[in-house]
This record gives structure tokens, sequence and C-alpha cells, in this order.
């Protein structure tokens, strides 16, 4: 067997015999085994253990049993106590969700300040055949089917080449005796419960039944390669500045699995990305979904992800002057008896004396209308934009000034209102720039 893990290690490189590696040793079976066969196998070793507080006498009697095996093999100890309930509570996550992050961020912590290259878990053949059915369970998706990988960034599984029945073994073989969990005894959870009733019954009908499930595994992690290989390249093909044209969506074998790809990394869920697929047919320009940290908008026949910002300030200038719209844009006010029109795109020289203060710097809003340089009639801002193939982004990041009376006397950076125009007739000019940089 230990050859057998030794092949597994080299074969998916997951240790280095001249590097310091972690094992994370909880004092049951299969980390103890951990620690014993990576020490017989010649590898440099210190050991973490974590202590959850959330089974009393059982949580210090492991931790004591971690201490003196480490002593008996004279390994360096690492030892972590943590409040596991209280964080729970405080991220409104389950005991077994915050017990897992307070560890891997542990580990990650823990690697760095010693200098070690890998932290190693005891996971195996069967712990990888339970989170397939749980996932299948769940409904996760394909890639929840690949079962554990045996690496993780740094975090490695050099046991998923053994079962636990082949661990326990070898310990009761070699005299080495570990710790039981009687938290794991109860199927109280889904993992204890596939353990402990669904696969020992499946067993008896197919005795190799956690190879079955992991051979499936295996065909379905080389499918996905396959999988992920035509949905780049069709996302490649149909985004364009972070939009997809439904109608181009919609002619795809799988317009779910690819909204799914493309969705699910900025935080869109199963269920909404299924909604939205459903809805693609009869989708009314406007209707938007929305995740932590983006937005997805109907807008022009298009699907179009947008970054949720904050949003943007309104400011009002009394007079001329220096004023600061955000950490990246000043707006300077001048006033000149020099008749000149400037040719700078974040320059509006407008008639002074049609200008009524106090002015305002806003984001646009919908609705809004004013009448572009050359032209008689009012438009709709939003409709000036298209024409001039603004992104929607880009759109609602659009700032105008207006005057006392609500006019739009500048759409920056792109035109200046006719109605307020330099004409023969001027005598006085008002400048308005916007000064961009990185910092103010």
């Amino acid at each position: 067997m230990l050859n057998r893990i030794a092949h597994f290690i080299e074969e998916n490189r997951l240790l280095d015999r001249g590097k310091r590696h972690l094992a994370a040793v909880s004092g049951g079976a299969d980390s103890v085994f951990l620690l014993l066969a990576l020490r017989r196998l010649g590898y440099d070793v210190e050991v973490v253990h974590c202590n959850f507080n959330l089974r009393e006498e059982e949580s210090m009697r492991d931790e004591q049993f971690v201490v003196d095996l480490c002593k008996k093999l004279c390994i360096e100890s690492h030892l972590i106590h943590f409040d596991t309930k209280t964080y729970a509570q405080n991220h409104q996550v389950s005991i077994e969700m915050a017990a897992r992050e307070l560890r891997y961020r542990y580990f990650e912590q823990l690697r760095q300040d010693i200098g070690a290259e890998d932290v190693c878990v005891a996971h195996h053949k069967d712990d990888s055949a339970e989170t397939i059915l749980m996932n299948l369970l769940r409904g996760t998706g394909l890639r929840g089917l690949e079962g554990i990988k045996p690496r993780n960034g740094h975090i490695v599984r050099p046991l998923l080449c053994v079962e636990r029945h082949e661990i326990e073994a070898w310990l009761e073989a070699n005299g080495q005796d570990y710790m039981t969990d009687r938290t794991n005894l109860v199927p109280d959870i889904m993992r204890n419960f596939l353990r402990i009733e669904i696969i020992p019954r499946l067993r008896t009908r197919l005795p190799h039944v956690t190879d079955s499930i992991l051979n499936s595994s295996r065909h379905i992690a080389e499918a996905i390669r396959v999988y992920d290989d035509a949905v780049s390249k069709s996302l490649e093909h149909l985004l364009c500045s972070d939009c997809i044209d439904i109608a181009q969506l919609e002619k795809t074998p799988s317009p779910e699995s690819l909204l799914y790809e493309w969705l699910s990394p900025y935080g869109f869920t199963p269920p909404t990305i299924e909604a939205i697929c459903h809805r693609l047919a009869d989708v009314q320009p406007g209707r938007s979904w929305t995740s932590g940290t983006h937005e997805l908008l109907v807008h022009q026949g298009q699907l179009c992800l947008l970054p949720i910002e904050a949003e943007r300030p309104t400011i009002t200038m009394p007079e001329t002057g220096l004023y600061i719209y955000d950490e990246t844009t000043r707006i300077r006010v001048s006033r000149t008896d020099e008749i000149e029109i400037i040719r700078n795109e974040q320059t509006a020289c407008l008639d002074a004396e049609k200008v009524i203060f106090p002015l305002t710097v806003r984001p646009m809003q919908s609705g809004d209308r004013f009448c572009p340089l050359g032209l008689n009639g009012t438009k709709l801002l939003s409709d000036f934009l298209t024409d001039l193939h603004i992104s929607i982004r880009d759109k609602r990041r659009q700032l105008v000034v207006t005057d006392a009376a609500g006019q739009i006397v500048w759409v920056l950076g792109r035109r200046i209102d006719h109605r307020f125009r330099i004409t023969n007739q001027t005598t006085c000019t008002l400048q308005i720039t916007a000064e961009h940089s990185n910092t103010v």
C-alpha cells in the first residue's frame, strides 16, 4: 500500500522530498495513517492540529493524543484552538462550513509562516466517492461529479489511491491506535448518512461500488475537458464588451450551459441562471438580474454584464471656481471676456449670459433630453449616446452639467446644448473643463 501511495504522489507530482510539508492530523485513523505513511516514505513533515472545541472532553483528548504521537515520533507539532460556534453564528454559516473555513485559512497562514511547501490532508477514495454522491444528490452540476482532486493550490491529498478499510487494516497490523470521533458515527448529516447507511448497503450488492463511482468520475472529468473547450470557444465568439446577443445565444446547442459558465463566476446562482434562460424568448428591454457584485441587463437585444458600482454623486457649483467631483474628476468653471471656442472634448465653451447659476453636475437620468449642438429640436440623451455607439456601461457613468432651470448645458466629454452655444452676439464665454487623473 505504501508503494501505491508513493506511485500516486509521484504520478501527480504532489510532494518534493527536498521541501518541508505540513500534515493535518486530527487524531483519527485517516490522518494518523497519513502522518505515518509520509514519514515512512521519507518526507520532511510537521504536524498541524486544529481543536474546534465542539466535543468538550473528546476535543482535548484528541489534541493530547496528537501531541503525544508527535513527541513519540520526534515531529514538530502546531496546535490551534477555534471558537467554531461563535464564528458560525457571526458569519451565518453551518458548523461544518465554519470549521472548514477556519482550518483552511489557518493551514495557509501556517504554511507561509514556516515556509512549508504544501499542506497534506487525509482524504481517501471513500471520501471522494461520498463527495460525488453528495454533489449528485444536491444537483451541483458536472464539476461536482469530478470528485476530490489530488491537488488544490497548496492543499494536497496523497491518500486518494487507497480506501478506508485498507487504512484501518494497516493501522491494526502495525499496532497503531487512533482516536474515534463519535459524531462521525451518527447519521445526522448527509456525509455521515451516506457513509454509515447508504454506501454499505450498496456494497452488499456491488462490492466494488467505490471504484465504480470513481471510474465514472474520471470519465466525467475527461468529458468536462471537451465541454470546457467547446464553451470557451463559444463564449469567445459570442462575447463582445461583456455583452451577448440574445438571438445568437438562442441558436447555440445549450444556452443555459453557456450562461452558467459565463455568469456563475460573478455570483449568479443556478436558479437565477435557469430563470434567465427560460425567459430569453420574450424578455423585455430593461429587465435585469443582480448578484452580489454584478447586474445582468437586457439592452438592445443583448444581455450585458455590468459591475455594480457605488452611486455617483451630485454636486452643486454656485459660482465659478474649482470643484472636486470625486477621487478622479475635478470640474473647473471660469468666465472670460474673450470669445473663444476651445476644440477639446473635455472643455465646454458656452455663452455666459445664457447660463444661469447654480450649476449642477450629476449622472444622466432616465428621460433626460437636450438639444445637441447643430440641431434645433431636443433628443433623448440615451438615444444620442446610442447613436454614438456608447456602451451601456459608459452610459451609466455619463455625467451632465445642468443650469438653475435643470436644463442640460453640457454632456461631459460629448456635446454641448445648442441653445447655450457661442454666437456672433456672445459677449463673454463660460468655460467648463473636466480634469481627470488617477488621484486628485
